[in-house]
């Protein structure tokens, strides 16, 4: 079983969509790390070697932020907006959607169980 910035790849799946599994690598990142170190995208992730494994690990560390630095990365960014009192930070505060969504009928997902008012 290959793991790749800790996390546990699918042994099935092929290594370009094996990746994907990494918080922080999408498909398109994925093929270009698999372009860099000459692997196969054809292959599956129970097939690759160990240096297979050390390469793409090495080329992640490199030149990807990925899993826990990166989520790390977007809370202190989120965190800055609402230290600044800006229209975002203020809506990721409150808990509503920030990015010009309608809240009048939608929104459910983030303002959470709907409260009724004047219900008796």
């Amino acid at each position: 079983m290959a793991r790749i910035a800790g996390v546990d790849l699918p042994k099935k799946k092929r290594v370009e969509y094996g990746l994907t599994y990494i918080y922080g690598i999408g498909l398109h990142q994925s093929r270009e790390i698999l372009k860099a170190t000459g692997i196969n995208p054809d292959k599956r992730v129970h097939e690759l070697s160990a240096e297979d494994v050390a390469s793409i690990t090495k080329e992640i560390r490199a030149s990807h932020v990925v899993e826990g630095d990166l989520r790390k990365q977007v809370a202190m960014d989120i965190k800055s907006l609402m230290d600044l009192g800006s229209y975002r930070g203020l809506r990721h505060r409150r808990g509503l959607p920030c990015r010009g969504q309608k809240t009048k009928t939608n929104a459910r997902t983030r303002k959470g169980k709907r409260k009724t008012v004047g219900a008796a």
